[in-house]
């Protein structure tokens, strides 16, 4: 889901893989970042124990349990419905945890009562995300961290992948505009492992074009494939520049 205005109207773009094919993200999910890189390098750069935690774009809340069990609160918001239904099945049981219909420019949530903004592969893509940088900055509370994590285009061969069905998508312009809003950035390398070949196949086959698809299940010969990320961080409150 990535958050955006179209014809001068905000709203959520709908997600070409999670929101129609949310079975096969789900195994997407489980095979990325099978070494953790991720979470470490997050917890490097932001700490949310004992604090309340908001995950953006949560989908079906894979990452939600993760953030509880050291988080004093967790609330995951998404746009589409069937979305939440199956990130609050996901959740029950936790106390501590809570799934709400919302977008990324309309967060259920008070002014300045939230710790941390988790936002991953959701919705930032550079220009455009203004509405949605500005709505997590409403609701941190002053010293609290907006975290971005996004793909980095710039590592093959996944990065390869995404520019050839996105010819016009530019990271450089992209790592630029979150700079120029006062985000730090570190990249991280990562592990994808799936069970079995056609896990790769259906993974593939959501998230590019059939033609990239089938280039990319055939540059893979075995089960994993290396992938980039970049996590933008930015403390509240600041002046942006939008």
């Amino acid at each position: 889901m990535r958050s955006t205005k179209r014809d001068g109207l905000a709203g959520p773009i709908p997600s070409p893989n999670i929101w129609y094919w949310p079975h096969l993200y789900e195994i997407e999910n489980r095979a990325q970042d099978v070494d953790g890189v991720v979470f470490d390098t997050l917890a490097e750069l932001v700490d949310w124990r004992g604090r309340d935690v908001l995950d953006v774009g949560c989908g079906a809340g894979f990452h939600l349990p993760r953030f509880a069990e050291a988080a004093r609160s967790v609330v995951g918001v998404e746009p589409h419905l069937p979305l939440v239904a199956a990130a609050r099945e996901r959740v029950e049981g936790w106390a501590s945890v809570s799934v709400l219909p919302g977008s990324a420019e309309a967060v259920p949530l008070p002014d300045g009562s939230i710790d941390v903004v988790h936002a991953r592969t959701a919705y930032f893509f550079g220009p455009g995300c203004g509405p949605g940088i500005r709505e997590a900055m409403r609701v941190l509370r002053p010293g609290g961290v907006l975290a971005i994590v996004d793909l980095d285009a710039t590592v093959a061969p996944y990065g390869t992948w995404m520019r050839a069905d996105l010819p016009h998508y530019d990271p450089v312009a992209v790592e630029s505009f979150f700079a120029a809003q006062g985000f730090a950035m570190q990249r991280a390398r990562t592990r994808w492992e799936f069970e079995d070949r056609e896990a790769l196949r259906s993974v593939l086959g959501i998230e590019f074009s059939a033609r990239t698809a089938t280039r990319a299940f055939t540059e893979v010969t075995g089960l994993g494939l290396e992938v980039g990320y970049r996590i933008h961080t930015r403390s509240a409150p600041n002046g942006l520049i939008l």
